[in-house]
C-alpha cells in the first residue's frame, strides 16, 4: 500500500482511503491559505427511507462521510477521504466567491482559482448570523438585544439568511407571536417593542449594508484540522443533544421532533436508527400536542431531549421531555426501558454520578429529579419560587399547559422581565466531589445540590441567561452564558465568577448554547451558535482555538468528546431546514497537532 495511503488508512479506518490533493491560489495566481475544503461523494451510499421518510428501524447502513480541511500557506491541502468514482469539491474563503466544482477522482490533484467579491451585498452575505444582528440598531437599549437573543435564539439562529428581509411590522408580530406558542416567553415591553424595531432595522441595514462586520477571521489552528460530517435525518428533523459512548465508541444522535435515536460507528459510518417506544396512552405531541399542531412533519410522542451513560454498566438514559418518564436503553441488546415517575415536567438535561444515580432538571416544574437505579425509585428536589407571583404562576402551570393544548393564543398571556412563573432548570452536571450543579435559564442563578444530606444552595449569577453548564477536574463549573456573548468560571471555594468573552462574539453578540469539559486535555468547548463555529478554550493559558462548520447556520447544543480528544457535535437547529442545505449533520473536530 502507497505509504501516504496507508498513513491515512490508520487514522481513520476506512478502506480502502485515498487522498485528494488540491491546490487554491487567486486569480493573480498567488496561494490562497485557509480555503475551506469540502470534499463530498457524488453519489453517496444512500439509505432506504421507508419509515415515513426515514430509514427503517434496526437496518444497518452505511452513511458516507463529508470531509473539510483547510489549505496551508502554500494554498494547498490533502485531504483524505474513502474511495468514490467521483467527488465533489467546494471552496469556501470569506471574500471569495464559493466555488461548486463537481465529477473528481477520489485520488486524484486538482488546482483551481477563487475570485475575490467585489459587490458589497455579497460579500456581507457571506458574514455569520451574530454579525447581522450586532449590525442591528436598538438603540440605547441593550437589554432589549440581550433578550431578543435569548428568547428569540434558542430553536434557530437570528440575523441568518432567512431574517435577512424587509419584513413589515405586522409580519415581524405574526412571527413572534408564532414563535410563543413554540415556547419563547419575551417579556411585555421587548413584545411590544421588537416588531417595529426590528422592521425598521432589517430595511435600514440592506440600505446599509456596509455597517455589517465580519466574523472573526479564521486562525493558523485550522492547518491540519479535520472535520468530518455525516448527513442523518432531513429538514423536518432537529437533532438535539448527543452522547459519545465510552463503552462501545459510537455516537448517539437523538432527533427531537421525530423521536428517533441514531446510532453511528464514526470508524466506518455504519448506522443504525432506533425508534424511542411510545406508551399506548401517549398522544401525538406528548404532554404538550399544541406545541407542534402548526409544524408540517413530526412523529413526536416522548420528545427524546438528553443522554447521559451509565458509569456501571453502560446503558444509556435519556429524558423524554413530553413525557412523564426517563428512558433507559441498551446498547447491547438495543432494548428500551420506561421508568415512570408522577411529579414533575418536563425532564430536560441528565446526567449519571458515580453511584449509578440519574439526575435531571425538570424545566417546566422548577424542580430537580433524580431516580436511584439501585433502589428503582425517584425524588424531587423543589426548588424555591422567587416571589409569591411566581409561585402562584408555578401551582398553576398545569392549568396553562392545557390553555396551551386547547389551542389558546400563549403571546395574549402576561410575562414580566425575568419570565416569572418559569425559572426553568436547565443544565445540570456531576463535580468530581459528588455534588450536582445546575442552571436555571430564566431565574438568573446557577444550584448546587449536596446528595450526602440533600441540602442545596441557589447562587445569583451576575450575568444573563445561565444555560448550560460543566465542571472541570479542579470542581470549578463552567457555565455558558447564552445571551452575553461570554461563558463564565465560578469557583466554589472563594464563590466568584470569572467571565471570558468569547472570540468569536462581534459587538457582544453570540449566543453559547451548551459547553462541555474536556478533563484530560483541561479543555472548554464551546457552541458557537450564532456564529456557525464550535470553539475551544485552553484552561491553563486562556487561549482560544476556533473551529468553523462547513454550513452556514449550523446551530450546535451539545459537544461530547472521544478518547482521543476528537470532539463531536450536531446540527440541531428546529426547523433544520433553516441550515444551508437543510441537511443536519453529525461533525467531527480533529485538531491538528
Amino acid at each position: 500500500m502507497n505509504v501516504k495511503y496507508f498513513l491515512l488508512f490508520s487514522i481513520f479506518t476506512y478502506v480502502p482511503l485515498f487522498a485528494i490533493d488540491i491546490e487554491v491560489k487567486d486569480s493573480s495566481g498567488k496561494p490562497l491559505d485557509l480555503v475551506m475544503v469540502t470534499v463530498k461523494a457524488e453519489k453517496p451510499q444512500v439509505p432506504p427511507r421507508d419509515d415515513h421518510g426515514y430509514p427503517p428501524e434496526g437496518l444497518e447502513f452505511t452513511i458516507t462521510p463529508e470531509v473539510t480541511m483547510f489549505t496551508n500557506p502554500n494554498g494547498k491541502v490533502q485531504v483524505p477521504f474513502p474511495y468514490a468514482p467521483s467527488v465533489v469539491i467546494r471552496l469556501r474563503k470569506i471574500g471569495y466567491k464559493d466555488q461548486n466544482l463537481r465529477a473528481f477522482s477520489s485520488g486524484s490533484f486538482q488546482s483551481f482559482r477563487m475570485e475575490k467579491v467585489v459587490d458589497i451585498n455579497l460579500l456581507v452575505s457571506q458574514y455569520p448570523s451574530n454579525s447581522w444582528v450586532a449590525a442591528l440598531d436598538f438603540g440605547e437599549d441593550k437589554d432589549l438585544r440581550k433578550t431578543y437573543m435569548e428568547q428569540c435564539g434558542f430553536c434557530h439562529q437570528q440575523g441568518s439568511f432567512f431574517m435577512r428581509r424587509a419584513f413589515s411590522e405586522g409580519d415581524w408580530e405574526d412571527i413572534i407571536n408564532r414563535m410563543m406558542g413554540y415556547g419563547a416567553r419575551p417579556h411585555g415591553k421587548a413584545k411590544k417593542k421588537l416588531p417595529s424595531l426590528l422592521s425598521n432595522a432589517y430595511v435600514d441595514l440592506l440600505k446599509h449594508p456596509e455597517r455589517v462586520k465580519p466574523g472573526r477571521t479564521w486562525g493558523k489552528e485550522l492547518y491540519g484540522a479535520v472535520i468530518r460530517e455525516w448527513p442523518m435525518g432531513d429538514s423536518f428533523s432537529q437533532m438535539h443533544d448527543l452522547l459519545y459512548h465510552k463503552k462501545t465508541g459510537l455516537v448517539y444522535v437523538g432527533d427531537n421532533i421525530q423521536d428517533r435515536l441514531w446510532e453511528i460507528n464514526p470508524n466506518t459510518g455504519k448506522t443504525v436508527v432506533y425508534k424511542v417506544p411510545k406508551q399506548p396512552e401517549d398522544e401525538l405531541g406528548g404532554l404538550l400536542p399544541g406545541r407542534l399542531r402548526s409544524f408540517q412533519k413530526h412523529e413526536t410522542y416522548v420528545g427524546l431531549h438528553s443522554l447521559a451513560e451509565s458509569p456501571v454498566d453502560g446503558h444509556i438514559f435519556i429524558t423524554p421531555s413530553l413525557q412523564k418518564r426517563i428512558t433507559e436503553f441498551d446498547p447491547i441488546s438495543k432494548k428500551f426501558t420506561d421508568h415512570m415517575f408522577a411529579d414533575g415536567l418536563y425532564p430536560h438535561t441528565v446526567r449519571i454520578d458515580d453511584e449509578d444515580r440519574v439526575w435531571f432538571t425538570l424545566a417546566l416544574s422548577n424542580q430537580v429529579g433524580m431516580f436511584d437505579r439501585k433502589k428503582n425509585t425517584f425524588k424531587n428536589y423543589n426548588l424555591p419560587a422567587r416571589t409569591k407571583k411566581e409561585s402562584f404562576s408555578l401551582w398553576i402551570s398545569g392549568f396553562i399547559v392545557k390553555l396551551m393544548n386547547w389551542g389558546f393564543p400563549m403571546h395574549l398571556l402576561p410575562v414580566d422581565e425575568r419570565v416569572s412563573g418559569m425559572p426553568l432548570p436547565y443544565g445540570i452536571d456531576i463535580a468530581p466531589n459528588g455534588n450536582v450543579w445546575f442552571t436555571r435559564l430564566h431565574a438568573d442563578t446557577i444550584g448546587v445540590i449536596n446528595p450526602k444530606d440533600d441540602s442545596f444552595k441557589l447562587i445569583e449569577t451576575p450575568f444573563q441567561g445561565p444555560r448550560r453548564l460543566r465542571i472541570d477536574k479542579d470542581n470549578h463549573i463552567w457555565i455558558s452564558a447564552f445571551p452575553e456573548g461570554s461563558i463564565a468560571k465560578y469557583t466554589p471555594e472563594d464563590g466568584k465568577f470569572k467571565m471570558y468573552p468569547l472570540p468569536t462574539a462581534v459587538d457582544g453578540v453570540e449566543t453559547p448554547y451548551s459547553l462541555n469539559v474536556d478533563r484530560p486535555r483541561n479543555l472548554v468547548w464551546v457552541n458557537g451558535t450564532s456564529s456557525d463555529n464550535l470553539m475551544a478554550m485552553d484552561i491553563k493559558t486562556e487561549e482560544w482555538k476556533v473551529y468553523p462548520m462547513s454550513r452556514k447556520v449550523t446551530f450546535t447544543r451539545d459537544v461530547e468528546f472521544g478518547p482521543d480528544g476528537k470532539a463531536y457535535t450536531c446540527n440541531g437547529a428546529f426547523p433544520s431546514w433553516h441550515i444551508e442545505d437543510g441537511q443536519p449533520t453529525l461533525m467531527e473536530i480533529k485538531q491538528s497537532k
